[in-house]
């Protein structure tokens, strides 16, 4: 897999060839363009692909498992709305999920927050603002973000958390230089839903469910009914095809909390 400094080291030693080639010879100017271009979209598309780990490692999967487990996980939560729906779904078919929690909303339903844990499931850090522009953010003001959500966290829960998903599964070296001093450790997906967008339950379904193996990742959003339709049907499918959806931290083996 493609990784940014790798690609740097050889875009590097690309183009001080090309300045080369342009001393002792003529390098058309449409071939430096190029040069730049190609560099610009492998970054630009490792940045927006968290799966790809281009920046800094993330969790994505477990294909290692030996149980017949998946993950299902809620981001942008909690929803005042929703996220009760989606908690009576998951207890009818005795499911566990992770919500991963934007600090904000922490601020405003830390009822919601607690009921999630007393349900059993986990929660974790995805950032205190999500905002469009979090990937612009300096490493200071991300590791900042993360820390301001974590206390408010553990003043409502108690946990101290080690979990972080990055907003719009962006990452760049910013948030990676922000989680070593976080000690948060990144977790992906292998399943996008897109259940944020205008396609249908039936092809959110399909997406979810084609080729879905042990050891997967979902990513969904407990912030529509659409989800919440999508969800019921997910859960049923994963009774007759004998997977069980677990929390994260259980899935990838790794602890939760600190």
């Amino acid at each position: 897999m493609l990784k940014f400094y790798t690609i740097n080291a050889l875009a590097l030693v690309i183009f001080s060839l090309l300045l080369l080639a342009g001393f002792f010879g003529d390098v058309p100017a449409w071939l430096y363009v190029l040069f730049v271009l190609i560099w610009f979209i492998i970054t630009a598309i490792g940045s927006f692909q968290v799966k790809w780990n281009y920046h800094l490692h993330s969790f994505n999967h477990n294909y290692k498992i030996s149980e017949n487990l998946i993950s299902i996980t809620f981001d942008d939560g909690p929803n005042p709305e929703f996220t009760p729906k989606v908690l009576s779904l998951l207890k009818k078919h005795q499911a566990k999920a992770t919500f991963f929690l934007i600090g904000k909303k922490v601020e405003k339903y830390p009822d919601l927050v607690r009921q999630i844990l007393t349900e059993g499931h986990t929660i974790a850090n995805h950032s205190y603002s999500h905002s469009k522009n979090f990937g612009f953010f300096s490493a200071e003001k991300i590791a900042t973000e993360l820390m301001q959500t974590n206390s408010l966290l553990k003043e409502i829960t108690g946990k101290e958390l080690k979990l972080f998903r990055p907003p719009f599964g962006v990452t760049n070296p910013n948030i990676k230089k922000a989680l070593r001093r976080t000690g948060h450790q990144s977790i992906g997906w292998s399943k996008r839903s897109y259940d944020t967008t205008n396609i249908s339950e039936e092809k959110i379904l399909k997406r979810i469910t084609s080729n879905l193996k042990k050891g997967d990742i979902i990513l969904l959003h407990d912030s529509s009914a659409k989800t919440v339709a999508v969800l019921e049907q997910l859960l049923l499918f994963l009774q007759s095809h004998k997977l069980q959806s677990v929390q994260v931290d259980r899935l990838l083996e790794m602890e939760a909390y600190a």
